[in-house]
């Protein structure tokens, strides 16, 4: 689901940041992330030894059966794929169960799109076959273009466009008069999740939105169309749910409990994160008869995309006709989980996650990603044959369901909740994958880990550490803060999560330390996110076509896992993390500031009656309206609370250094201790009650943002109280989240106190 448009979405990037002075080597870093020399040592040979179990081969051979047929969630080859990567593990010596849900994922019956004036114009809703690509043509078993959990509709309107959508685009039409009540939308892909624009459609009062794709963000405008090249023709159009999963993720009808056979279930018309209105998905050629026949104003420079018309906003004689009508059925989703038990701490989980449902064949997406994580598995298998056994346990699991909403995960995370937040240490995901770039995101306690991975996985087209090679770019392509933190800082920023991949229950829900990993950013597979063309074919020739990328992931995460499951006490590190947080508490304190003298300047604006001088007296335009003025806000115990937390990690670090010059860590009864107090600092950073208004975001640190679905809000109760103008609440949020930080704080402390007993 995630990144893979922009690859920017789904995959997340080692960017760069602010210098912090490391005084420590590489062997004493390698200590305070649980090795000793001795392990170190022993770790690059196991590491040298897995790499050589690895074979390209299998990835192409898997990657042509997993994609051979169409397999979404609750189709038989769905069930099929289930099977076979199940008999896999199995054969690999793994514990391997099928763990079924029961969830709801409607498909329609009825789908119709219309213009019904100034002339009649039915849309064609279809993707045709190609001959290049072998299995465009299995039309009995693709889901045909729609957008999951749409609600029912029939609706009237005349068409206004709305560029992406977002919330900053009705503030633009409302400054031209322009008021979307009453009529049906049209928005192009792109500026946010999907499922935000029907949900701020219909917050305006619109009856339905249509969603397209303008060539301009991935079609010709981008590069040769498919099958001449790679990016979208005008009849491929991109399917996807349109769930309000900034709610919460995963079956709409058990928000919170798992979706087994038993679940008390809502009734259908209850779920909340269904549609207001109806909303369907089109090609660009579908799109353009509606859009030439568009009236009203000419829309911004900045809307307007690579349609040879001129865009206009609307409204005016264009009516359409919108019908949609969906079977909501109740389908099994499949997971698989395979486990590897840990010789010495059992109870101790590496979870390591991809997806293996598509809304087609998705062979880039997911199963570019999935076919190294089951490489980087059997290759993990191929060790325990000479004696090695990890200390921890290692669980793979292969998600059903992530495409429609997360489901999959989201369901066995719900279920398993308590067992979860008592043993799981880590969360490792992917999803799509191709030629590139190292991008990853997570949590920033496991920056300095996954920065260690990064050195020691060597580039196959440039061969150089992808460390180095992300470094080079953030130089490249940075500015000049970004270039200089990049040449000065020992470790490369990590990215903050938001949603649209299976980490999200993990470590928004539940607390545990996450990451997501994988490669991109050179191949060219946007134009066919989502639709019947994201193929085998499609991918051996533009994304990957040696699997050497492919392989690349399977040593990234196998040495994560390898690393997490076998250290002597979680590698986790706190420098970085209140470093990171740091900078977030500048950016609240700064927004907050913003934003006041943003309204400050408005008003004065409008009192003073600028707009109206400025504004062409020959076209509409409304001047906004004032609002009251932003009250100063004490981030005084959020500050406190951050040079607490400052305070705590330089102890920890402290301690640390000094207890690897002995012999102190060398204990197991210590080194168990302190994974137990490592494991709950993730946890210390989620509440009970949750953020506002959907109190299944539990993290204070990091969340989807509520208009924005996949993009994070980080201190995501103040920032976006404070961009929502909520002052009392942002107030409110402010004293909540300086008081996670003060645990966090204090459970970095149990750790520095475990170390400094009987020292």
């Amino acid at each position: 689901m995630i990144f893979r448009s922009l690859q920017s979405l789904v995959m997340i990037c080692l960017s760069v940041a602010m210098v912090m002075a490391q005084t420590t080597s590489a062997v004493q870093q390698k200590t305070l992330l649980g090795f000793d020399r001795e392990g170190s040592d022993r770790e690059r040979v196991l590491e040298k030894q897995f790499d050589s179990f690895l074979k390209k081969e299998n990835l192409r051979e898997w990657m042509k059966r997993l994609s051979a047929r169409p397999h979404h969630l609750g189709s038989p080859y769905g069930k099929d794929n289930a099977d076979f990567i199940a008999g896999l593990f199995r054969s690999w010596g793994y514990e391997t169960e099928i763990e079924r849900f029961d969830v709801l994922f409607p498909t329609p019956k009825t789908r119709l799109l219309e213009m019904t004036s100034p002339e009649k114009f039915t849309a064609k809703l279809e993707e045709p076959v190609v001959k290049e690509d072998a299995t465009s043509g299995q039309k009995s078993e693709q889901l045909p273009v729609y957008n999951a959990y749409s609600v029912n509709g029939d609706v009237t309107g005349q068409l206004v466009y709305v560029n992406y959508g977002v919330p900053q685009d009705y503030e633009e039409l409302e400054r031209r008069g322009v008021d979307v009540k009453g009529k049906i939308v049209i928005a192009r892909y792109g500026g946010s999740w999907r499922g935000i624009k029907p949900k701020v459609a219909a917050e305006h009062g619109a009856l339905g939105c249509i969603i397209y794709s303008d060539p301009r963000d991935d079609g010709f405008f981008a590069g040769d169309v498919y099958p001449k090249g790679a990016w979208r023709n005008e009849n491929g159009a991109q399917r996807g749910s349109v769930a309000d999963m900034p709610l919460y993720p995963g079956d709409p009808l058990t928000p919170g409990i798992g979706a087994t056979a038993n679940a008390k279930r809502l009734e259908v018309k209850d779920a909340p994160t269904l549609t207001k209105i109806p909303v369907l998905p089109v090609s660009y050629g579908d799109a353009l008869p509606l859009l030439r026949a568009l009236e009203g104003p000419v829309a911004p420079a900045a809307w307007r995309g690579a349609l040879p018309i001129t865009y206009h906003i609307g409204p005016g004689r264009a009516t359409v006709h919108l019908k949609l009508e969906f079977d909501f059925n109740i389908v099994p989703a499949y997971d698989v989980i395979a486990r590897l038990r840990g010789n010495e701490r059992p109870d101790e989980w590496v979870i390591r996650g991809n997806h293996h449902d598509a809304w087609v064949n998705g062979a880039g997406d997911p199963i570019s990603g999935l076919v190294p994580m089951l490489e980087e598995a059997r290759a993990v298998s191929e060790l325990t044959k000479t004696g090695w056994r990890p200390r921890r346990s290692i669980i793979y699991a292969v998600w059903d369901g992530e495409e429609p909403g997360l489901i999959g995960s989201t369901e066995w995370a719900e279920t398993h909740a308590q067992e979860l937040q008592s043993k799981a240490v880590l969360y490792l995901n992917s999803d799509g994958n191709s030629r590139g770039f190292l991008f990853v995101a997570g949590s920033h306690t496991l920056e300095k880990f996954i920065n260690d991975v990064a050195r020691d996985v060597i580039d196959p087209e440039k061969e150089i550490a992808v460390f180095e090679r992300a470094r080079a770019r953030a130089i490249i392509t940075g500015d000049a803060e970004q270039r200089r933190e990049a040449r000065d800082r020992a470790d490369l920023r990590i990215n903050a999560l938001g949603s649209g991949s299976d980490y999200t229950p993990f470590l928004q829900h539940l607390g545990i330390a996450s990451l997501n990993i994988g490669y991109g950013g050179e191949a060219e597979n946007d134009g066919i996110y989502h639709s019947i063309y994201d193929s085998f074919d499609h991918y051996i020739r533009f994304s990957d076509p040696t699997f050497d990328y492919g392989i690349a992931l399977s040593k990234t995460g196998g040495r994560a896992v390898l690393r997490f499951a076998g250290a002597g006490y979680l590698p986790l590190a706190f420098s970085n993390f209140s470093d990171t947080i740091g900078r977030y508490v500048n950016e609240v304190t700064k927004l907050a500031n913003d934003e006041r003298d943003t309204i400050a300047e408005k008003n004065r604006r409008i009192n003073e009656k600028t707009f109206e001088a400025v504004d062409d007296p020959t076209k509409t335009f409304v001047p906004p309206k004032a609002e009251p003025a932003a009250p100063y806000l004490n981030f005084a115990p959020l500050q406190n609370a951050l040079a607490r937390l400052q305070e705590s990690t330089r102890n920890y670090d402290r301690a640390m250094v000094e207890a690897t010059s002995g012999t102190r860590l060398q204990s197991s009864d210590v080194q168990q201790s302190l994974d137990d107090a490592l494991r709950q600092v993730e946890l210390a950073m989620i509440t009970e009650r949750g953020l506002p208004r959907r109190p299944w975001f539990k993290h204070q640190i990091y969340a989807p943002g509520f208009y924005t679905g996949y993009g994070v809000k980080t201190l995501p109760g103040i920032r976006e109280a404070i961009e929502q103008h909520k002052w009392d609440e942002a107030g409110e949020q402010i004293g909540i989240v300086a008081a996670t930080l003060e645990q966090t704080a204090a459970q970095i402390d149990r750790g520095t106190a475990i170390l400094n007993t009987d020292r």
